[in-house]
């Protein structure tokens, strides 16, 4: 029933479906790479797992704070 819903969105709404669908991914893999990196690697050891949590995250905010508006805009 589930998987059902979600193709039927996939084939209303292509392009809002995946940005919905690969949104919540994205906030899934942040917060368990922060728990992961956070349990195996303190902040004071190594900093590169921390950086790339931040640049992950840095890139998906700006995304839809820049990305999506002008997308928005254009159509």
């Amino acid at each position: 029933m589930v998987l059902a819903s979600i193709a039927a969105q996939f084939r209303a709404h292509p392009i809002a479906a995946t940005l919905e669908y690969g949104s919540l991914l994205v906030c899934i893999l942040l917060l368990v790479g922060a728990f992961a990196t956070l349990v195996s690697v303190p902040p004071q050891q190594s900093a590169t797992p921390w950086l790339a949590i931040i640049g992950v995250g840095s890139a998906f905010v700006l995304f839809w704070t820049v990305v999506v508006p002008l997308y928005e805009r254009t159509l």
